[in-house]
């Protein structure tokens, strides 16, 4: 048994935790990692978290909040590690309250006694200017030997590569994992800018405005929640594209199907338009201004530990009503 420590080291109750935990685990002959969420910071992924996952982790602990969770997921991708939150911040939406003691929760959990509630998260490819972009038309009349939706959804089925016409050297450069959302807003000067929005193929609309959020249902109580998306229970699969303050007395969030592609296009946006990208937060660091930002469901889930987790429609009515 291995476990993965995260705490917020910016709150002296979460290190004050991390060290109970650790004296406890030491007890146990449990073997355990520490890491300050300060480690995890930005879109790179820390190599001493790569190296502790690549031996091995059974459970990873975070002591924070959202944020740190966020980082956390992050940190493990796909891997299939549960997370186990326990809330040292403010809202505290991914965590689970405090009060019992972190031995407590965390011996709950070693026993498998919390539920496991299977989140969707986001695959976000990011084609930039000057850059080859697999599944763009290349065909003079705009027609598509295969189309768009069918060459995403054929990257995550190794039975497809080859009827797709995919390779290792067709994969974006700029791949990132979300857990909340990807976003791409107005940049630094300030400027509104021009994007089109697609959903498996199918145009949209063209928009004008400060940009776009695409949530997954976690998501959708952060950043969509804010810029007018829907509440969402957990259980959905599907993806949420938000406009941010639209030009536009139509535009409306838009929720898709699990296996939907969400598709951001920025190929006619004016250079001095500047488009920023986010993802759960964190500026991405791009080498040229993004073309077209390719948005869907990722292929395994990210596990939460509830441990005497309220229900979601309880909680929200508590937090937003």
């Amino acid at each position: 048994m291995n476990l993965l420590i995260v705490r917020n080291n910016s709150n002296s109750q979460a290190i004050d935790a991390s060290l109970l935990l650790a004296t406890y685990l030491g007890t146990q002959g449990i073997g355990y990692a520490i890491f300050d969420s300060s480690d995890l910071e930005g879109l790179d992924p820390n190599p001493l978290v790569s190296q502790q996952l690549a031996r091995g982790v059974d459970l990873a602990v975070v002591l924070g909040g959202d944020g740190t969770i966020l980082r956390t997921a992050r940190a493990i991708g796909t891997s299939g590690v549960p997370i186990l939150g326990i809330n040292f911040g403010r809202l505290g939406f991914l965590a689970n309250e405090s009060d019992d003691g972190v031995v407590a929760i965390v011996a709950a959990a070693l026993a498998g006694e919390t539920v496991s509630e299977r989140r969707s998260n986001l695959r976000v490819d990011i084609v930039c200017e000057g850059e080859v972009d697999p599944w763009a038309s290349s065909d003079a009349d705009g027609s598509f030997g295969i189309s768009p939706h069918e060459k995403v959804s054929a990257w995550f089925d190794e039975e497809e590569d080859a009827d797709a016409g995919l390779s290792a050297e067709d994969a974006p450069g700029h791949t990132f994992f979300a857990l909340n959302e990807a976003a791409v807003t107005r940049g630094v000067n300030g400027r509104i800018i021009d994007f089109s929005l697609s959903i498996s193929d199918v145009p949209i609309a063209d928009m004008r405005g400060d940009g776009l959020v695409v949530a997954t249902a976690t998501g959708s109580t952060a950043y969509a929640l804010s810029v007018g998306g829907p509440l969402v229970a957990p259980g959905f699969n599907g993806l949420i594209a938000v406009p941010i303050a639209p030009h536009s007395l139509r535009a409306r969030a838009m929720l898709t199907s699990e296996n939907d592609v969400v598709e951001m296009d920025l190929s006619q946006n004016a250079a001095g338009r500047e488009a920023t990208l986010f993802i759960d937060g964190d500026m991405a660091k791009l080498p040229s201004p993004i073309k077209h930002m390719y948005v869907r469901r990722g292929v395994e889930p990210t596990t939460l530990l509830r441990y005497k987790g309220e229900n979601f429609y309880e909680y929200a009515s508590s937090v937003f009503f």
